[in-house]
């Protein structure tokens, strides 16, 4: 949403070019460290109610989600195909398509009970997995 708010849009709506400028991610950085190197702003931080970040980090999450392919083929997985709106991987048949996004479930849920279970130090070889498996799908 930052990048979004340092956009300029023409009067039909598209996207004519965005302002740069580098001081967000400069005082971003400098605050994670400050909390990182310094006492005061960690106790500071402490003070934040769990509930407050948790309900952050929700609206956050569900705000990133429309616009997100996975999110948007998992949608469409329930919706008519005959009268929803055709998306960016129409050309691509309907089989494959949810195929693809069971795949896709199916590591996140493998993912998810990796990271839950006892065996939580092996989340990064789940991780790793994924490129190889990336890439056995192309054929």
């Amino acid at each position: 949403s930052h990048v979004r708010a340092l956009s300029i849009f023409d009067s039909a709506g598209k996207l004519k070019s965005t302002i740069e400028q580098r001081i967000t991610g400069l005082s971003i950085h400098s605050l994670i460290g400050a909390c990182v190197l310094f006492d005061k702003p960690r106790s500071v931080l402490t003070q934040i109610p769990t509930p407050v970040l948790m309900g952050l980090f929700m609206f956050l999450g569900t705000s990133a989600l429309p616009g997100n392919e996975m999110w948007e083929r998992i949608k469409g997985l329930f919706k008519d195909s005959e009268k929803a709106p055709k998306e960016r991987w129409s050309a691509v048949p309907r089989s494959v398509s949810t195929l693809f996004t069971a795949i896709q479930i199916a590591c996140l849920g493998a993912m998810v009970y990796v990271k839950e279970s006892p065996l939580g130090v092996l989340f990064p070889v789940v991780i790793a997995l994924l490129a190889p498996l990336r890439f056995a799908l192309e054929r």
